[in-house]
């Protein structure tokens, strides 16, 4: 019996749903990249003298200048800070915001969590792990932070080792809860903290491929032979 061809309904369907898969992530990429170069420029722009700005020589405006101007600008205040002049007139300003009530909360806030995010020498959120939330039987995905420090450590050890763990959330990864777990309580996942982020945000659709591993065999032992199939004499 011959199997039924698809109709031309059915395979214009599937041509469809392919285009979109490919055309739809590369749209999403193009237009959040050209939405993110329109916003550099928007503000900085405004800021470059107009003999500098080679939109007033064009009769359309350059998109991206505004991108590498801030670009190269960044790069001039590192490295001006990175001299004593510019550390010593960095710590003056910080002790200027120092003294405002509620902009040296914001402002250290920030700080901090740029310098941790932005470290090199920062291990946050290199590995990804399971563990049972919210109840026993069930399992989420965790981003492993660091080891518990400070009062929370000392308040919960008890003779146990803690690190603290970012759950996100599903589908957006960028909220979620900060949970401090015992260390022996965490699986840590061979995969990567971006394929785990691609497995949550796709609330399971989009795995990542893990080839089965075969028992590997212990040294100097051999596989006992089957036994024989013939009847015994």
């Amino acid at each position: 019996m011959k199997a039924s061809r698809p109709s031309g309904m059915t395979r214009l369907r599937n041509y469809f749903l392919t285009g979109l898969v490919i055309a739809g992530p590369i749209g999403i990429t193009l237009y959040l990249t050209w939405s993110l170069i329109q916003w550099v420029d928007g503000w900085v722009k405004p800021f470059i003298p107009a003999v500098y700005n080679p939109d007033t020589y064009l009769p359309f405006p350059v998109p991206g200048f505004g991108l590498i101007v801030a670009f190269f600008a960044l790069t001039l205040v590192g490295f001006f800070t990175a001299n004593i002049a510019g550390r010593t007139l960095l710590a003056y300003g910080e002790s200027v915001l120092g003294r405002m009530p509620l902009v040296r909360n914001l402002y250290s806030g920030l700080k901090q969590i740029f310098e941790t995010v932005l470290s090199e020498r920062s291990n946050t959120f290199k590995k990804a792990g399971l563990i049972e939330y919210p109840r026993q039987g069930l399992w989420a995905i965790v981003f492993v932070a660091t080891d518990t420090k400070g009062e929370v450590s000392h308040r919960l050890s008890g003779g146990r080792e803690y690190i603290s763990v970012f759950l996100p959330t599903t589908p957006n990864p960028t909220s979620g809860f900060l949970l401090f777990v015992p260390r022996d309580e965490v699986i840590e996942l061979e995969m990567s903290v971006e394929e785990a982020a691609k497995l949550v945000i796709s609330a399971g659709l989009v795995s990542p491929e893990f080839p089965k591993k075969l028992p590997v065999k212990a040294p100097g032992k051999k596989s006992a032979k089957p036994a024989s199939l013939e009847p015994a004499d």
